[in-house]
C-alpha cells in the first residue's frame, strides 16, 4: 500500500487486526481470513488471529522495545501469551529467529539501546515472526533508516517471504521499495484507492493521474534522463471531503464530472482498478503527463 503521509495507511491495517482508538469505528465492509470475517469475531477468536495468524511490524517499529526488558525477554513475551511452552523450548525457538533475521544469539540478553538501529528493527521482525503467522502486516519497516541499513532489511524481508512463504502487507510512502518486495500495489489518495493490480502493470499501464504523478516524482537510473515533476497542493481534510473527486483539485486533468462524482473503483484491464472519469483519455493523459507544465 503506497500513499502520502496521513492517507490512511496505518488506519487500514490497524482496522484488519481491529487495533483502532476507542473513536475510531468500522461503519461498513467485511475484512475476511481464510473465510471468516474478522469484525464479526469474537474477542476471543480475535485474540487466537492476532500475532499468531497475523502480526504486525508497526511504524517506528525500532523504537517500540521496552527499554528496561532484555530484548531476548520480549521475543520469548509474545510466544508465552499464546503457547505453553517449556523453557528449553522457548530458547531453541529464541536461537532460530535470531538465525533468522541475522543476529547473534549470544546478543539476546542485551538492552535495546545496546542495539543499532537495524539491529532493532531485525528484532522486531524476530517478534513479529515467532508464532509463524501466515500474513505479516510491514507498516514503514525502513523508516528513519540509512540506505545501506534499509537494502539490508529489505533483503532480510525477501529472504523471509521465499524461505518462510509468508504473505506480506507493506504499508509505505516510498514506490521504489513496493516495487523491489511486493506483486501487487494499492495506491491511497485521501483514504480511498485510486488504482490496484500488479506492480508491473500499475508501473507499465498506470491509469490513474495520482499514480502517473507519483512515478513522475520518483527518479529512475534506466532510460533517459528527465526533469522530475511534484504534484502541487496539498491532500483534502478528510474531515470534510470534497463531494466528487478526491484528487480533483491537484488533478491537471479533471472536467466538471470530476467535481460532481466520486468515482468507483472499475477494472480497467484483467486485474487492474481504477477509480477515474479519465480512464477512457489514458493515452492523452500519459503523454501530457510527462510535460512540466502540465503539472504547474
Amino acid at each position: 500500500m503506497v500513499g502520502e503521509s496521513g492517507c490512511g495507511k496505518t488506519t487500514l491495517i490497524k482496522s484488519i487486526l481491529r487495533l483502532l482508538p476507542p473513536n475510531g469505528e468500522i461503519k461498513r465492509g467485511e475484512i475476511l481470513y481464510k473465510g471468516k470475517n474478522i469484525l464479526k469475531m469474537t474477542s476471543r477468536e480475535l485474540q487466537n488471529i492476532r500475532w499468531k495468524e497475523i502480526s504486525l511490524v508497526s511504524q517506528a517499529a525500532m523504537n517500540a522495545l521496552d527499554p528496561v526488558y532484555k530484548v531476548g525477554y520480549q521475543i520469548i513475551e509474545a510466544i508465552k501469551a499464546h503457547q505453553n511452552m517449556d523453557k528449553r523450548s522457548l530458547q531453541i525457538r529464541l536461537k532460530e529467529l535470531f538465525d533468522i533475521v541475522g543476529l547473534d544469539y549470544k546478543r539476546k540478553d542485551n538492552y535495546p539501546h545496546e542495539f543499532s538501529g537495524g539491529m532493532k528493527q531485525r528484532v522486531v521482525i524476530a517478534m513479529a515472526l515467532a508464532l509463524n503467522p501466515s500474513i505479516v502486516i510491514a507498516d514503514e519497516p525502513t523508516s528513519a533508516l540509512d540506505v545501506l541499513v534499509q537494502d539490508k532489511i529489505l533483503q532480510k524481508i525477501r529472504e523471509l517471504q521465499s524461505k518462510l512463504n509468508i504473505s506480506l502487507i507493506l504499508v509505505t510512502h516510498d514506490i521504489s521499495i513496493v516495487v523491489e518486495i511486493c506483486q501487487r500495489m494499492a495506491v491511497i489518495y485521501a483514504g480511498k484507492i485510486m488504482e490496484y493490480g500488479s506492480i508491473l502493470n500499475i508501473i507499465e499501464n498506470t491509469y490513474h493521474p495520482y499514480t502517473i504523478g507519483l512515478l513522475r516524482a520518483f527518479p529512475s537510473i534506466k532510460g533517459e534522463k528527465k526533469e522530475l515533476i511534484s504534484i502541487p497542493g496539498a491532500p483534502p481534510n478528510l474531515l470534510n471531503p470534497p463531494q466528487g473527486c478526491r484528487f480533483e483539485a491537484r488533478c491537471p486533468f479533471s472536467e466538471v464530472l470530476c467535481k460532481q462524482k466520486d468515482p468507483e473503483l472499475a477494472e480497467v484491464e484483467t486485474g487492474h482498478f481504477s477509480a477515474c472519469h479519465m480512464s477512457n483519455r489514458i493515452e492523452d493523459i500519459r503523454k501530457r503527463s510527462e510535460l512540466e507544465e502540465t503539472w504547474q
